[in-house]
Order: structure tokens, then C-alpha cells, then sequence
């Protein structure tokens, strides 16, 4: 999507969510310690690093213990609230300041870690190609329940053939599995 929609969109999401945000900002705070903003660095367009924003879900100190891991529904490092914000991906809706600034898009490839990145092949490189986004054809073809190869590949795929067209069919996507409740929160740490 063009700049100024992603702007817009941004803009007006974080407005209308924002006395979600601020419910979800007390149940973190009340459930345990530790910032109520997550923050995380995150490789985005031409292999530029950049901090991501995410409500906190995990117990402080969790990530040295599982940076760039997969993070199951049982894992005790999450929290009581952050299950919830997982489940309903609330958890990323501080991406949208990330957004706001020009690190990220609402469609793109999602960011990874950069120790994720140093292994890279050329060719999966490419996905860099592109701002990462809060949504990605990975997520709606299956997220966490692909191997990690297969979502890099669709996103390589994705900076080959984007398109406005395209990237409305991925929102719509996304919105559609919201809806169905198969939404299975990020892969990686946090």
C-alpha cells in the first residue's frame, strides 16, 4: 500500500484501539514486572536495524533465555494477559508507531531478528528488498505452521510479484483469519 494509506491506516487504528491499549497497558502492569512496551531489535528494509514496539507478553528477563525461539501456547513465560494479547495479536499493535515513523508498513514481510538474518542465503535476503510489515503472505498461508525456509520463500515471493492489488487481497486475508480465531501469534520471541 502507497505510504500515505499506511499513515492513515496507522493513525486511525491506534486512535480507535487506544482505550484497548490502555486496558491491556494496567492488566500488564498488574500481572507482572516489567515495561508495558516491549522493544526489540528487528532488521528491516536493505538490512537496516530498527527497534520494534510490542506490548509485553512474557516475564521479564525471558529473552535471553529463548531469543528468536518459538514460542508455544504452553510456555510458561508468557503471562496470563499475554496470552490474550497473543491470541488476539494486540500484542503488535504498538508496530503501528513503528509504522508512524517509516521503519515498517502494514503489509510486508515480518521483521526478523538479526540473528535470524545472518543466516540468510542471497536470495532470502531479497525479502529486505521491501519495508517489513505487520501483516505477510507467511502469516496468512499458514504462519507458525509452515517450516521457517517455507515462510521466507513466500515472502521472497511476495517482493517479486507485490502489488496494491496484491497487498489489499493480504489485508483482506488477515482480517479473515481474525475472524475465523486461527490467528496463532508470532513465531519468535516476544
Amino acid at each position: 500500500m502507497p505510504r500515505p494509506v499506511d499513515v492513515l491506516f496507522a493513525t486511525i487504528v491506534l486512535v480507535v484501539l487506544s482505550p484497548l491499549l490502555l486496558l491491556a497497558a494496567v492488566a500488564i502492569k498488574l500481572g507482572s514486572r516489567g515495561p508495558v512496551i516491549y522493544r526489540q531489535r528487528r532488521v528491516g528494509r536493505d538490512g537496516r536495524e530498527f527497534e520494534l514496539w510490542k506490548l509485553r507478553t512474557m516475564v521479564g528477563g525471558s529473552d535471553p533465555v529463548g531469543v528468536g525461539t518459538a514460542v508455544t501456547r504452553e510456555d510458561p513465560r508468557v503471562t496470563a494477559a499475554g496470552r490474550f494479547l497473543r491470541r488476539t495479536s494486540l500484542d503488535e499493535v504498538p508496530n503501528l508507531v513503528n509504522v508512524l515513523r517509516g521503519e515498517m508498513a502494514i503489509v510486508g514481510p515480518r521483521p526478523t531478528i538479526p540473528a535470524q538474518v545472518d543466516d540468510y542465503t542471497p536470495h532470502q535476503r531479497r525479502r529486505h528488498e521491501v519495508l517489513p510489515g505487520i501483516t505477510g503472505w507467511a502469516q496468512i498461508q499458514g504462519r507458525a505452521g509452515i517450516p521457517w525456509e517455507e515462510r521466507i520463500e513466500l515472502d521472497v515471493w511476495y517482493v517479486e510479484h507485490r502489488s496494491a492489488a496484491l497487498d489489499a487481497r493480504r489485508s483482506g486475508g488477515t482480517a479473515t483469519v481474525h475472524a475465523a480465531g486461527k490467528w496463532e501469534g508470532p513465531s519468535a520471541s516476544n
